[in-house]
């Protein structure tokens, strides 16, 4: 998975590195469960984002270079946590995936205010 960013909101921590992990997603069978679990076991903050599908932010509390993840229920029994990575490109980065031999599952998609992303295995 790859993002591009337009302008860094405050939101989206990045250490500085050329390609680092900016944003984490944690599927769960049972949301609630999940979000009592990682808050006692990290000290994560996790709250939910308005908006019309449910989606959970959590605040991971660490230094700004720390990234925050997402949370959602589980959409089907094989999809695990999900690692964006920030990259200067996302075009560069999907073409170098495909040139690797990888695959792209999802085609580069806006995030309003944000940037952009594919998701690629």
């Amino acid at each position: 998975m790859s993002t591009q960013t337009k302008t860094k909101p405050k939101s989206q921590k990045n250490n500085g590195a050329p390609a680092s992990i900016v944003w984490f997603e944690i599927p769960a069978d049972n949301v609630d469960r999940a979000r009592t679990f990682y808050g006692k076991l990290f000290g994560w903050k996790i709250e939910r984002f308005p908006g019309p599908k449910p989606y959970w932010h959590i605040d991971t509390g660490g230094a700004e270079a720390t990234p925050d993840g997402g949370m959602m229920e589980r959409q089907c029994p094989e999809q695990s946590v999900t690692n964006y990575v920030g990259v200067p490109s996302v075009d560069e980065a999907a073409a170098k995936v495909e040139k690797l031999g990888g695959r792209i599952c999802m085609p580069k998609t806006a995030v309003p205010q944000m940037g952009y992303f594919v998701v690629d295995l």
